[in-house]
């Protein structure tokens, strides 16, 4: 089947067509709006069965694979590494726009099993939340630091208990005690203190809003001791769909708990991947720390593993693997409970936005 391939960038996307044997077909320049995706199609409509590879930066990519899924194409993304690597072992030395997309599709032909692009569902509201939430801690956590610096400076006896500039009760005793201080340093700390509070009132709305997101699309998820609705979120917005996984073992590639082989002759040895998705990954281990903890299984098969010899360390990486079983089965049945037909347009297309994470 000829690909075509797609380099993406602000205001123009550069793309090449190639056919089953990696031969170069043609290449067309379009504007990186719907006007010039309506021209990509046309263009790649002289080859039939013409499907689209595109380089995996979704924040450039999202508007045209919209376009081009609306239109009926095959999407595939290509990873960064990938299209490197066809790049160096392509006959045109240099870089550039045309190589690149040279590159993607060649990429693309080499390696069948590329993610799809596909028509978003509700996950993809989970993971704008759960990354707003996120960007708002940090903000926080970078001004509790700053405000506790001040705090010492007015009065080095003063003890803020840990976590305390997240209670409300303690951000108003502080309100109270700053008002006694004039200066400059005062009133920085005082407005740090309003600024606490308007955080830890956004991230608590975040949070209850999410959790009625996550007991709605996934319940089953919710049932896994150790996973609470903060990290069933982070796992159903960056999963964007347990089914676009051929197995359980695909998905423990993607969030990095499957182990990379490192041997050669009659020796098995593996090491820690650390590449995958890192917040699936976090979500895992948190829920692997809880169970060691005593909810649920975790620590029966933990402590049986530090009889045999692992560390705990070891102990936990293999926990988590049975984890991202374990959640990629419950995602399965939510997600089976919660098909839903795709609204139709006028013209009988499914009408959705498309997801970020896949």
């Amino acid at each position: 089947m000829p690909v075509v391939g797609v380099d993406a960038h602000k205001k123009t996307h550069t793309l090449v067509a190639v056919d089953d044997l990696g031969r170069k077909l043609g290449e067309k320049t379009v504007a990186a709006t719907s006007e010039g995706h309506l021209s990509a199609v046309q263009w790649a409509g002289q080859w039939p069965g013409m499907r689209f590879a595109v380089e995996d930066c979704r924040h450039l990519t999202r508007r045209l694979e919209a376009d081009l899924l609306r239109a009926g194409y095959s999407v595939v993304r290509v990873p960064t590494r990938l299209m490197a690597a066809a790049r160096r072992t392509g006959r045109q030395r240099g870089k550039s726009d045309p190589i690149d997309a040279e590159a993607v599709a060649l990429a693309a032909l080499r390696d069948p099993d590329l993610p799809t692009a596909r028509l978003d569902g509700p996950a993809r509201q989970v993971k704008l939340l759960s990354d707003h939430r996120h960007d708002l801690v940090v903000e926080r956590t970078k001004l509790c630091g700053r405000l506790r610096w001040h705090l010492h400076e007015l009065d080095p006896e003063l003890h803020v208990p840990s976590r305390g500039l997240r209670r409300f009760h303690v951000l108003d005793e502080l309100a109270t005690m700053l008002g006694r201080f004039d200066g400059t340093v005062a009133r920085i700390a005082r407005d740090l203190v309003s600024r606490c509070r308007e955080l830890t009132t956004q991230i608590n709305a975040l949070e209850r809003e999410l959790d009625g997101l996550v007991k709605q699309l996934g319940p089953s998820l919710l049932t896994i001791p150790g996973v609470g609705a903060l990290g069933a979120a982070m796992i159903l917005g960056e999963t964007a769909g347990a089914s676009r996984f051929k197995s359980k073992h695909a998905f423990a590639r993607f969030n990095g708990t499957a182990p990379v082989p490192v041997w050669s002759s009659n020796k098995v040895r593996v090491r820690l991947n650390r590449g995958g998705n890192r917040i699936v990954n976090t979500a895992l281990h948190m829920a692997a720390v809880t169970q060691t903890r005593g909810l649920g299984p975790g620590k029966a098969y933990v402590d049986k593993l530090l009889s045999e010899g692992k560390t705990r360390t070891e102990a936990l990486r293999l926990l988590r693997r049975r984890l991202s079983d374990r959640v990629f089965s419950a995602l399965l049945t939510d997600e089976r409970e919660h098909q839903q037909p795709a609204t139709m347009t006028a013209i009988g297309r499914p009408e959705r936005n498309l997801h970020t994470a896949a």
